[in-house]
């Protein structure tokens, strides 16, 4: 029993990893499926942990391997009875993988928004009735509502669950100019937010004709005319960003809950829209991202140096994009290109 200890936080899986019974990806996928909060980040997390973004991201590197094996059997083995044709051949071979890595990299972050969550930004000017609304989305007290002007100065977010996806909302400072350092601050914040979320949502009082909160919003986005309930028949204008863009008008009332249930279905169509649609697994995680885009990249210039003749450029970035594709997964091993030229091509025999 002295020789008994506790497992260490990860340390079962860490064990698997190094026995070969799971690389990176699985690994990562077990650790999702234990954090997931959502049906939708469930499934996402059991289809890694069944090693689908291994099998894809295996099988190209594979393909990679086998044709940098036949353009490094063109270079070391010159004198050898091989075909005449080996780096011709690689060429489409790399365009294809090359697209193929190209149509994974366009997936709009599909993986990231299911695993991470889709965070939508509430923005608009001062007492319009923005937090209001997020309590109205959270059916809870989760912010502070005041009559007072600049009430809310800091993010405060509210996490829900629509059609099984994690959907982060965040309620923001009211914008405005103001010579309060603390809420200039928080102002500054919320337009910091508002950049990097999946979706905005406008936030216009209906008695106050003020249209400045869209030059915020971008294509997408959402105009939310709130207090409906005091003028049910007011005439809704026509909302557009900066550039001209149409923008969606969604009539509610944060008080009385009129047009809330419409905002939910709409937002819940929205993150389908953008985290659904393919049966194609996507990436999960920013890791993933970057080292395709290493690879893509390596792979994109090999074309122009086989059409120059440069046989050694174009194996050195075959051989950049193959190690990027080793590092998702955690298995690099340069043994593989021997293995191919000395079992196609029977060197040495």
């Amino acid at each position: 029993l002295d020789d008994l200890r506790p497992a260490d936080a990860g340390e079962f899986t860490r064990r698997a990893f190094a026995n070969g019974k799971l690389d990176l990806t699985e690994a990562e996928g077990l650790a999702d499926l234990i954090g997931a909060e959502t049906e939708q980040q469930r499934r996402l997390a059991l289809r890694q942990v069944h090693g689908e973004l291994k099998d894809l991201y295996e099988r190209w590197r594979s393909e990679l391997v086998r044709a940098l094996a036949h353009l490094e059997a063109s270079i070391d083995f010159a004198d050898e009875e091989l075909p005449s044709d080996l780096a011709a051949g690689v060429r489409p071979r790399i365009d294809r993988l090359t697209a193929e890595i190209a149509a994974h990299l366009e997936d709009h972050r599909r993986g990231e928004i299911v695993r991470d969550g889709f965070t939508v930004v509430i923005l608009g000017a001062p007492n319009v009735g923005k937090s209001s609304l997020l309590n109205a989305l959270a059916r809870r007290d989760a912010a502070i509502v005041s009559s007072i002007p600049g009430t809310t100065r800091d993010a405060v977010e509210v996490d829900l669950d629509l059609g099984g996806y994690a959907v982060t909302l965040i309620d923001t400072a009211g914008l405005r100019e103001t010579a309060d350092e603390i809420e200039s601050e928080g102002i500054r914040r919320a337009r910091a937010k508002a950049q990097v979320a999946d979706l905005r949502l406008g936030v216009v009082d209906l008695s106050v004709d003020d249209s400045r909160v869209s030059e915020e919003l971008e294509s997408g986005d959402a105009v939310l005319i709130n207090k409906c309930d005091l003028a049910p028949t007011h005439h809704v204008p026509a909302y557009r960003t900066k550039n001209g863009e149409p923008l969606t008008a969604l009539r509610l009332s944060a008080k009385t809950g009129s047009g809330i249930g419409d905002l939910l279905a709409w937002l819940e169509a929205q993150v389908i829209a953008r985290a659904g649609g393919s049966e194609s697994m996507p990436m999960t995680r920013a890791r993933h991202r970057e080292a395709l885009e290493d690879a893509h990249a390596a792979l994109v210039r090999v074309p122009r140096t086989i059409d120059a003749n440069a046989i050694d450029l174009a194996a050195e970035d075959m051989r950049i994009a193959a190690r990027a594709l080793g590092r998702i997964t955690g298995r690099v091993d340069v043994e593989d290109l021997l293995d191919v030229i000395f079992r196609e091509f029977c060197i040495g025999k």
